[in-house]
This record gives structure tokens, sequence and C-alpha cells, in this order.
């Protein structure tokens, strides 16, 4: 497989992203199903949308977002999603999505950058980590997944 680059999604790439989050959805790290309607709309633009891309297929995508729409929080930028294509895992695609996340946050004039994080979802907890993100709070018992009670981590960085 060539190596893949990292750009900021366009309109065109609506389907494949569609794609790959419904292929890669799991209970491991979403609380909901991916939307039946379209992947882009008022809430979610292609800018917002950092996507891995070889031979013309998307292979991953992070979302950066702001966490809400106060002036007070500007300086904050929120990674809202991250999916790797089951074909492309173990090749250190999330984590190269991770490091672009963190520097178009910067060139983004961010200061900050957080992400929440399912308590049983042990191999992302351990890349972001990895990847100089820390606890800064959980919220014990937060979602009822698969029959358990499973915690929302809350994790950040400066950039």
């Amino acid at each position: 497989m060539p190596e893949p680059y990292i750009r900021i999604a366009v309109p065109a790439d609506e389907e494949q992203l569609a794609a790959l989050d419904r292929a890669t959805w799991s209970t491991l790290h979403a609380v909901s199903p991916p939307p039946e309607g379209p992947f882009f709309d008022e809430r979610h633009l292609p800018e917002d949308y950092l996507v891995a891309e070889a031979d013309g297929q998307v292979l991953g995508y992070v979302r950066i977002a702001r966490p809400t729409r106060l002036a007070a929080n500007a300086h904050v930028l929120q990674i809202q999603g991250l999916a790797v294509a089951d074909d492309a895992r173990g090749q250190g695609l999330g984590r190269a999505l991770i490091r672009a996340a963190v520097e178009e946050a910067r060139g983004r004039g961010a200061r900050r950058l957080s992400l929440r994080v399912l308590g049983h979802n042990a191999p992302a907890r351990a890349l972001y980590e990895s990847e100089g993100f820390a606890v800064e709070g959980v919220q014990p018992q937060e979602f009822f997944l698969d029959g358990a009670y499973v915690d929302d981590v809350l994790m950040g960085r400066r950039v």
C-alpha cells in the first residue's frame, strides 16, 4: 500500500467517509450508530475532518471541532471522531491522524485539544496517552452499552 497522506476533507469524500463510518462502527468507541442521513451537514462540515488517503481511497479520518460555541473556550478544539479502515490498522495511521490533528489545532490557533473516549477502549486510551493526552476527568458509568456500564473519560493536552 502506498504511503497515505493526510489532508482536509472535501465534499467529494462524503460517500467514502460515510462507508468508513459504517464499516468501523462499534460500541468499543461509539455510543450510537452512525446517522442514516448525510455524512456532512450543518454541524459536520468537510473542513472539520482530516482524511488519510492512499490511491484515491479514504483509509481513515479524524474530526476536529470546537466543543462549544462559547467565546470563552474558543481556544479549545476537540477530537470528535477517529476512524481507521480495518485493513489499514496496525500501520500507524491512527497515530498519524492524531499527530495531524495536533498540528491542525496548533495551526488554527488553539491552545488545547481535548477528547472523550470510552473507558473500556484501552487501545485508544493508550494511543492518546502516548501522544501526550492526559486523563482530566472521568464520568463513571455514563453509558450503558452491550449490557454493561461504561465510563466516559475526558482527556486533553496543550498544543
